[in-house]
């Protein structure tokens, strides 16, 4: 039997406005501490404050996004998500003081958050059913493109211009024409009805059914809230390296793509574990060799096996949340998961900065690799096992 298609264009508007949204985000990314330090005169650990703002509003927002996503047609939801992140950019070109630019920063953490669950539900929507599992490995392959190339391309054009504020008008713009690419999408229904009860109930919010999926996705996201805001700062004043911090987030975009598509037999199979725990313990030996071999070679080839990591750890782990999720829970199902990245990002930009405040930025990268092997520990002794008995056909 024929399989069906999995390519089609309104996938294509979904996956090609998740890379724009996820490239206008990562291309401040890691400019932003040097930016708060020359504007501001910012310190290490007010740097670290100013940034995790971003990420507890997004966090707030995502069970709530999750919510609407779930309850309301869910193209007018993405529509006035992707309005909010593209309008937030020029904010940043107004904030003379570094009160402000912490008020739009936060701020806008709010609409990337309910963007992110709002455009990956629809994602799953317009996919076919029999290739769920596979399309959305190639979905996360467009975010972490952008994650991978978004700061190259933003610390080449810095080096270029020295101007921060090109690199604010260039989010804006590419924000932009990520909302006039899914702007097509035909309008979506209301999701199914969830069953009657109180409105205020936790699982609307958030999908009890995966908690530890949840909590084992903490530990992952600590890793990279350090790594994503500390690299450029670490691996000028620990390891000497000044300009190869574009390189190392190329390497990162081949290790992904090569794993997404290395991964799409095992995934399209239905493979979720294999998957997994391919990922956690390729990601495991990148963070410890990364801190364990402080000179070129520890820092691209970790980046290198980051990337392969990640290109199988995400994937299995967004299908393995949704597979215990019903259909009208897919919302809350991908809220819930980001919620868990999230909290883990955001302890790891303020752990992160108050270790290398006051004891090193080395000591910071160790409580990476730590955190990365307890995650590993976790999903091979605990969580694989919670997933294969908690998991759904919906």
């Amino acid at each position: 039997m024929a399989q069906e298609r999995l390519w089609n264009k309104n996938f294509w508007r979904v996956m090609t406005a998740n890379f724009s949204l996820f490239f206008a985000f990562y291309l401040l990314t890691p400019l932003l501490p040097l930016y708060l330090v020359e504007r501001f005169d910012a310190t290490k650990d007010v740097v670290g404050l100013v940034l995790s703002g971003y990420t507890l509003t997004a966090l707030l927002a995502r069970p709530f996004s999750g919510f609407l996503v779930d309850s309301f047609p869910r193209k007018r939801v993405l529509m006035l998500c992707f309005f909010f992140f593209f309008i937030f950019f020029g904010g940043y070109l107004g904030a003379s003081s570094l009160l402000l630019f912490t008020i739009v920063r936060t701020l806008h953490g709010a609409p990337f958050g309910a963007l992110t669950v709002a455009n990956s539900t629809v994602a799953i929507d317009v996919l076919p059913s029999s290739r769920r599992n596979e399309g959305i490995g190639y979905y996360g392959l467009s975010n972490n493109l952008a994650m991978a190339t978004a700061p190259m391309v933003a610390i080449y054009l810095y080096r270029l211009t020295n101007n921060f504020e090109m690199l604010f008008w260039l989010a804006l713009v590419i924000a932009g024409l990520g909302m006039a690419v899914v702007s097509p999408l035909p309008a979506s229904p209301k999701s199914e009805k969830r069953e009657r009860g109180p409105l205020l109930r936790l699982d609307r919010f958030f999908l009890l059914r995966g908690w530890m999926l949840a909590v084992n996705m903490v530990f992952f996201g600590f890793c990279f809230g350090v790594i994503s805001n500390y690299l450029a700062i670490y691996s000028k004043e620990v390891m000497g390296i000044t300009g190869g911090t574009g390189t190392w987030f190329l390497l990162v975009s081949v290790g992904l793509v090569v794993s997404r598509l290395q991964g799409a037999k095992a995934l399209r199979e239905g493979k979720l574990v294999m998957n997994a725990v391919e990922g956690v313990i390729i990601s495991s030996v990148a963070y410890t060799l990364f801190v364990i071999s402080p000179n070129e070679f520890g820092y691209y080839g970790s980046a290198l096996l980051l990337g392969l990591g990640n290109g199988h750890l995400w994937p299995a782990f967004q299908n393995m949340m949704i597979s215990m999720a019903h259909h009208h829970e897919r919302g809350t199902a991908n809220s819930t998961l980001l919620i868990s990245w999230d909290v883990g990002i955001g302890l790891g930009v303020l752990v992160g900065g108050f270790i290398s405040e006051n004891v090193s930025y080395t000591a910071a990268f160790w409580s990476v690799a730590v955190s990365q092997l307890a995650g590993m520990f976790l999903f091979l002794f605990a969580t694989r096992f919670f997933y294969q008995r908690g998991k759904i056909e919906s």
